[in-house]
């Protein structure tokens, strides 16, 4: 999984300085997070745009294809942000590891964090 990860990360790598050379973009780390999640705030928006969420409309068959379409570019952005704030596949997985031990530790009622006591 780890090398699927990495390899990911270097795919949107060599895409992202792509479009930096070819664009002549430049940003700080600043207008880069911003950039990005706007960027990532409207893929919300076309994500939700492939489900029922209006409860005052009909539904409508769901298109699987379109919705993990966007669930990816999603993914997309979201490995630029975390290559932009300096995080690496690596760090992905180590960080994921910690911050999920620790969200169980809070439903079990068992984080030294406040506000988790069962």
């Amino acid at each position: 999984m780890n090398d699927k990860l990495t390899h990911i990360f270097a795919m949107q790598n060599a895409l992202d300085r792509r479009i930096t050379q070819e664009r002549g973009i430049e940003k700080t780390v600043d207008e880069w997070v911003i950039g990005i999640t706007l960027a990532m705030e409207s893929e919300i928006d076309e994500i939700r745009r492939e489900v029922n969420w209006k409860w005052w409309k009909n539904p409508k068959p769901i298109d699987g294809d379109a919705l993990k379409g966007e669930v990816i570019d999603m993914w997309h952005f979201l490995v630029s942000l975390s290559d932009k704030v300096g995080l690496t596949a690596e760090d992905v997985y180590a960080i994921y590891l910690e911050k999920n031990a620790e969200n169980h530790a809070r439903q079990d009622g068992t984080s030294a964090k406040e506000g988790y006591a069962i």
